[in-house]
């Protein structure tokens, strides 16, 4: 049983105690690492499993976001058909690569996405998974660098993720006519990802606008706060005292608005787009789907032509029957084989979806929760505030 980990989304129970079989995985610690160009950070991952096929109850290690990235890409490739959890993106702006809350939102989706895999049926089995969670620093560079023998870039990297959805919107999108698959269910299913991710992405760019806007209006109480406590001092009587406490209460009332930004950003706007990120490679899963169907129908083509050649040479008895006749005998074991890929992924995506709707409708309906419950509690809290004070101006102005 999965259980919310208080940003929206969910992760592995993290009981002191877990019963049965567990694996519990922490994202903690980021640390820069290195100076200039050069500067990464590096975060310490923790594992807590009693599952045989780890080495011991606690395993700590050491990752960077490439890492991860290396992880997701494994999972993409080997596991066809599931929806594979997504990672947060680089920041592109330098000066936000390093600061603390850019550091700190990572390190929670890096945890969230550690988390999703974990407790996931089949994704947890992945050998690919033991090694990112166990080994040490020197195997895991080794590992990143096994399939080319040079290492890649973290850039390389999510350079490969992107072209996969590139092709995926060429593809889903229409610009390209290939076999496509065109049931009623994957019609439906196509259309409701592709509008659940416009929905979702407008959603979160106005959840974006609510956090500048509390910060914004924070940044001027807390301007206008100064301001009439420096008027304040002006006046030695009652008027300036009471000036003095209007610009204290408007610089209580703009932390009040920073820390409700804050939690607007982790707990609502975050979730949002985690799930934005999300849908994406749910389309990712869709190009997978249309690139089975697509050599599937190939295949089944080529067949029939190998066929209409066959009987021709069966008729003339050429002495290329025997080549032939092999040469059809392995079209179709391929054909076959492509057969039951696709409908692999076909059956994966059927389970998949059914999760993914049930998970968004908890986590989604979280976030909404933490948004009206934050901003009840600074409506609620900037009221009283200003309330206190009523008195003592109302005192001032009749006097």
């Amino acid at each position: 049983m999965q259980q919310s980990n208080g940003s929206g989304q969910l992760q592995s129970p993290r009981s002191s105690s877990p019963q049965g079989p567990y694996l519990l995985v922490t994202v903690t610690d980021p640390a820069k690492m290195g100076n200039g160009v050069q500067a990464y950070i590096s975060y310490k991952v923790i594992t807590k499993t009693n599952l045989p096929d780890y080495l011991g109850p606690e395993k700590i290690v050491i990752r960077r976001y490439s890492d991860f990235v290396w992880l997701r890409d494994r999972l993409f490739e080997k596991f066809k058909g599931i929806f594979i959890p997504p990672l947060p993106e680089k920041s592109t702006v330098e000066k936000f690569r390093f600061s603390a809350e850019f550091i700190e939102m990572r390190r929670q989706a890096l945890d969230i996405f550690v988390n999703r895999v974990t407790s996931h049926p089949e994704l947890r089995q992945s050998e690919d998974l033991r090694i990112f969670l166990q080994a040490d620093e020197q195997t895991m560079e080794r590992a990143r660098s096994q399939e080319t023998g040079v290492l890649r870039k973290p850039s390389d990297l999510m350079q490969i993720f992107k072209d996969v959805q590139s092709k995926v919107s060429d593809v889903l999108g229409g610009k390209e006519k290939p076999a496509e698959e065109s049931t009623p269910e994957y019609e439906k299913l196509k259309h409701y990802i592709f509008e659940l991710e416009d929905h979702l992405s407008e959603a979160q760019k106005h959840s974006y606008r609510l956090v500048k806007r509390h910060r914004e209006l924070g940044e001027a109480l807390l301007n206008f706060g100064k301001a009439v406590k420096l008027l304040g001092t002006c006046d030695g009587d009652s008027l300036g005292r009471s000036f003095s406490e209007l610009g204290a209460k408007s610089e209580l009332i703009s932390v009040k608005l920073e820390k409700e930004a804050y939690h607007l950003l982790m707990m609502f706007e975050e979730p949002l787009k985690d799930y934005v990120r999300a849908v994406q490679s749910i389309k990712a899963t869709l190009g997978e789907r249309a690139t089975a169907f697509r050599q599937q129908c190939e295949l089944a083509d080529t067949i029939k032509f190998k066929e209409i050649d066959l009987n021709k040479l069966r008729l003339t008895r050429s002495a290329r029957l025997y080549e032939a006749e092999h040469e059809y005998e392995v079209l179709k074991l391929e054909g076959e084989e492509a057969s039951r890929r696709f409908e692999k992924i076909v059956s994966r995506m059927n389970d998949e979806i059914v999760l993914f709707q049930e998970q968004k409708t908890l986590d989604i309906g979280l976030a909404f929760h933490e948004f009206a419950k934050g901003q009840a509690q600074l409506a609620r809290s900037i009221a009283e505030a200003w309330r206190a004070l009523l008195p003592k101006l109302e005192a001032c102005s009749s006097s």
